[in-house]
């Protein structure tokens, strides 16, 4: 993939996705709705927790947080996914590909609507918990900001693998956008910790750069100090994920353009 980017093309691909968003409505659930609705379900288990008297920690504030984090993977990942996915649907991958559109130029252009639809969907969150449970998620301050940013960027190393995926094996591949990520979370300790987990995957999940993004903001929510012990662990882990994601892409472009599977989607 080429290193130099022309920013015309990369407005290019953030205005067709622009367009993609405002001329199909129901492409603002994965945005807005969805991300209320998981607010709603997370919320009202935590506040029941704590009705019955349950430990702080299960508590509604936590699982509203969670969530919270929760959907920054999942906006990232998801919108950056779909944001190829769209081409493959459309059956538009063999005109990007005999255009002067570079791979790194598309990418970029994902990124930038990505982190819009982030935002969005993170907004729609904190009017809901807000709204709904009287949640500030700025309670914890401003130290979420790294651990939202690792938990980005795992999202885009997510995004990055299910396009190799999708262009090794097919349109049947696009299941493991979704499936892939929650496979992510649930071994992160998105809403727990690494203790709750099974023992046989707690060496799995402590080696995710999410997991101490997540733990670092359950200590925030705690009230303790910025632990940048985790942040760096997670940071540590992303400067690895992201290199090796990138090869995996371009290693399997290769592929797809040495084997003719352009065909799939001609």
């Amino acid at each position: 993939m080429a290193a130099t980017l022309d920013l015309l093309r990369v407005k290019a691909v953030i205005r067709r996705q622009k367009f993609v968003q405002l001329r199909a409505p129901q492409r603002w659930f994965d945005v807005i709705v969805w991300p209320m609705v998981d607010t709603v379900i997370w919320g009202s288990i935590g506040l029941f927790v704590d009705q019955q008297g349950g430990a702080g920690r299960a508590g509604a504030p936590y699982m509203l947080s969670g969530i919270l984090l929760m959907h920054v993977m999942y906006q990232a990942n998801v919108s950056m996914s779909c944001g190829f996915l769209d081409e493959t649907w459309s059956r538009n991958l063999v005109n990007l590909m005999v255009s002067p559109l570079r791979e790194i130029e598309l990418l970029a252009g994902l990124m930038v609507v990505s982190a819009a639809r982030l935002v969005a969907g993170l907004g729609a969150v904190a009017v809901a918990a807000w709204l709904l449970f009287s949640f500030n998620v700025t309670s914890a301050g401003w130290g979420l900001i790294p651990a939202v940013a690792v938990l980005m960027l795992v999202g885009w190393v997510i995004a990055l693998l299910v396009m190799a995926l999708v262009l090794r094996f097919g349109d049947g591949a696009e299941i493991l956008c979704w499936g892939l990520l929650f496979v992510i979370i649930a071994l992160s300790g998105a809403f727990y910790p690494m203790d709750a987990m099974p023992g046989l995957l707690q060496p799995i999940g402590r080696l995710l750069p999410s997991t101490h993004a997540f733990e670092a903001a359950r200590l925030l929510l705690d009230g303790q100090p910025m632990p940048w012990h985790l942040i760096a662990k997670g940071a540590a882990g992303v400067v690895l994920a992201v290199p090796l994601a990138t090869v995996v892409l371009w290693r399997t472009l290769h592929l797809f353009r040495a084997r003719g599977y352009i065909t799939r989607y001609s």
